[in-house]
This record gives C-alpha cells, structure tokens and sequence, in this order.
C-alpha cells in the first residue's frame, strides 16, 4: 500500500486545490506566526470551505495556549491538532480531551534517543509525527527547515499509534525514505516549495504521484 501523503503549510486557494485534487489524505495550517507558511484563524476558514469531508484539516501549533487554540478550531473547524513544540504529555492528553480532536505531536529526530522519548506520548496522543531535530542557528523553525534525519533510526520500527515521516523529504528522496522506514504516511512542506512558504501545484502533484507510486 503506498503511503499516505499530507501537505504541510498550505496558504493559498491553487495549491490547497492542488493537494485535494492530487490525491493528498491531509492538508495542514500553520498557525505560528514566525513561519513563512503561517495563516490566520480567518484565512484557513475561508481555505477549508473547499476541502471535501475525506480529506483531513490538521492545524499546526507550537506550545498554544488554549485562547488560541479556541479561536482557530472554532473559525476553521479543523479535524486534527499538530503540536510541534515541546508540549509535555500531559499537555498533549489535556488538549487532546478539552478539544476534542485527534491530536498529532510531532516528535524531533537526531539521535536513537530522541526516537524513543515517543513512547512517553503513546497514552496521550493519537498520532506521532517524526521530524529532523531543528538546525543549531538563529532563523531556525521547529519544523519546515528542509532538513532530513538518520532514516535507519526508525528502521524495523513500529507503534502502538499510526506514525507519519518528516523532514527534508523530497520527490527525489521518498523511495528511500520508505524503503529504509517503512514510513505508512509522509509529511512534506518546503519540499514541494520554489521558496520559503511559496508552494508550487506541478511539485505537490509530483510528490504526490510519486509517494503514490510506491504502493
């Protein structure tokens, strides 16, 4: 089966269009204000009026605060909470059950024991998500960097909860990355970008034939 395929940081009508009609299974907002990709609670519910029931709407955040997350998941009416910060399980599960929704914690990669902090978010969150480690310099995002991480990390590796790869992936790259991850499903935002925050319709179309080709 190939992967599942979301496309992060969407922030105009084309390519949201682009990622629904290509066949993406999820379309993420970013909701922090220092990204190049992020939108306003306003402009991702204008955004979403088009995206069929089938595609899930997962919203992006960075250790929010709960008048924050309130005020997007009310305008936007979004199905899933990305957190991408350094939210502690805790926290996880308590947004999890305030707001009823499906959360996603994203989980930074560089060393084996970063990939097994994980196992403390199995009771709190419905999905993992792994990303690079963020680079050591001063503009660096939590996540979007364009970086990649040490795929062997996850190899012959599985959890209790559904997972998603991240982190630098490319058209070029994604054979590899599920050959050596056996990654279910993909995230990719810069690697379908021309420039920071700038999405590209002919590279979400390709990545998305791509990752579907591998099935």
């Amino acid at each position: 089966m190939s992967p599942i395929v979301k496309i992060c940081g969407l922030s105009t009508e084309e390519t949201l269009a682009a990622a629904v009609e290509a066949g993406a299974g999820l379309v993420g907002f970013v909701f922090y204000p220092p990204s190049p990709r992020a939108v306003t609670a306003d402009r991702a519910a204008r955004l979403v009026q088009g995206v069929p029931k089938t595609v899930a709407k997962v919203g992006l955040f960075v250790d929010p605060d709960d008048a924050l997350l309130d005020r997007v998941l009310t305008a936007a009416g979004l199905d899933v909470i990305q957190l991408h910060g350094k939210e502690a399980p805790g926290r996880v599960a308590q947004i999890r059950e305030r707001f009823r929704r499906p959360v996603m914690k994203a989980i930074k990669v560089g060393t084996a024991e970063d990939v097994a902090v994980a196992e403390r978010y199995l009771d709190a969150a419905d999905r993992l998500l792994f990303d690079a480690q963020p680079p050591r310099r001063p503009d660096a995002l939590p996540g979007g960097n364009g970086e990649p991480f040490d795929w062997s990390l996850l190899a012959d590796r599985s959890w209790a909860v559904p997972w998603m790869l991240s982190g630098g992936l490319t058209i070029e790259n994604i054979a590899d990355a599920v050959r050596i991850t056996r990654a279910p499903a993909l995230d990719v935002s810069s690697g379908v970008e021309t420039s920071p925050g700038i999405k590209d319709v002919h590279l979400i179309r390709d990545f998305i034939a791509t990752a579907r080709a591998l099935g």
